[in-house]
C-alpha cells in the first residue's frame, strides 16, 4: 500500500478542524506535490477524499455525541425553547444555504478551481489574515447558549466561500462566529457541529451517483485504512484545538496559511 494513502489520511484528519482548509491540503499534498498521486487518482481521488471526510465525520460525532444526542432529544420535544434543543434548528437552518449552492455549484467550481494553484494559494492567505482580523477585533458579548437564529444562518451562508479550496469551511464558519461575537471556544464548537451535516450530506451526495461504491468495494483495504487514520486524527485535533483556543488566538494559523499560500504559488510558478 502506498503509505502517501496515510499521510493524506493524517492531513485530513488534521486540516479538516484546523481553520486552514482540508480541500486545499489534499489537492496542495498530492496533486501539487505528488504525496499519495500514485495510487490516488482521477475519480478513485474524489471518492477517497468523500471518503477521509467520512472519517472525520465519525470523529464528530464520536466526540461531540453527548452533545449531538441532547440537541435531537431536545430539538424534537422542546424546540426552540430549550438552548440545547433550539441548536439542533439552527444547525439545520445554517446548513441549507451551502446545501443549496453545493448542490447547484459544487462540481462547476471543482472544475475551474480545482487545478489552479495560484488561486488556491491566494486563498490560503486571504483567508488566513480575515480569520486573524476577525478574532483580533472581535468583541466577545456571548456563548454558544447565546446564538441567535439569525447568526446560525448568516455563519451558514459564509460557508458557501468553502467550496472554494484554500478558504477553509471551518476557517470562514470560525471567523464570521467571531464577528457575530462569539467567543473562541463557541465560535470553534459550533463550527464543529456545522460540520457534521455538511459531510455526511457530501458523503450521501455521492454515493448516490453510483461510482462510490464500485471504487469502495474494489480497493477496500485502502479505503478502510484511510477512514480510520483519518478518524484518529481527527479526534486528536479537536481536542487539541478546543484546549489551544482557551489561551492562544489564530494568529499561528494565519502565518502557516500565508507561509503555505506562499509556497504553493511560488513552486507553481517554477516547477
Amino acid at each position: 500500500m502506498d503509505f502517501g494513502i496515510v499521510i493524506l489520511a493524517i492531513i485530513q484528519g488534521i486540516a479538516e478542524f484546523l481553520p486552514i482548509s482540508s480541500s486545499a491540503h489534499l489537492i496542495i499534498f498530492r496533486d501539487l506535490f505528488g504525496i499519495g498521486a500514485g495510487s490516488v487518482t482521477g475519480d478513485f481521488a474524489l471518492t477517497f477524499d468523500i471518503a477521509l471526510h467520512f472519517g472525520t465525520l465519525l470523529a464528530i460525532l464520536l466526540y461531540f455525541f453527548k452533545d449531538f444526542w441532547n440537541m435531537v432529544i431536545k430539538g424534537l420535544t422542546k424546540g426552540v425553547k430549550d438552548k440545547e434543543g433550539k441548536l439542533l434548528w439552527y444547525l439545520i437552518a445554517a446548513t441549507i444555504p451551502a446545501a443549496i449552492v453545493g448542490v447547484l455549484f459544487e462540481d462547476k467550481i471543482d472544475e475551474m478551481i480545482r487545478t489552479n494553484f495560484i488561486l488556491i494559494g491566494c486563498a490560503l492567505i486571504i483567508m488566513g489574515i480575515l480569520i486573524y482580523l476577525a478574532d483580533r477585533f472581535g468583541k466577545v458579548e456571548k456563548d454558544l447558549s447565546k446564538i441567535t437564529l439569525k447568526d446560525a444562518i448568516l455563519i451558514g451562508c459564509s460557508q458557501v466561500f468553502a467550496l472554494i479550496p484554500g478558504f477553509s469551511r471551518s476557517g470562514t464558519t470560525i471567523a464570521a462566529s467571531r464577528c457575530l461575537r462569539l467567543d473562541k471556544e463557541s465560535s470553534a464548537k459550533f463550527s464543529f457541529f456545522l460540520s457534521a451535516p455538511v459531510v455526511a450530506g457530501a458523503v450521501f451526495l455521492s454515493i448516490l451517483k453510483g461510482e462510490a461504491i464500485p471504487l469502495i468495494l474494489a480497493n477496500i483495504n485502502i479505503f478502510i485504512v484511510g477512514i480510520l487514520v483519518s478518524f484518529v486524527s481527527g479526534l486528536l485535533c479537536i481536542e487539541f484545538l478546543l484546549k489551544y483556543l482557551k489561551k492562544h488566538d489564530f494568529k499561528l494559523f494565519m502565518f502557516y496559511r500565508i507561509l503555505l499560500g506562499i509556497i504553493v504559488i511560488i513552486y507553481t510558478v517554477w516547477r
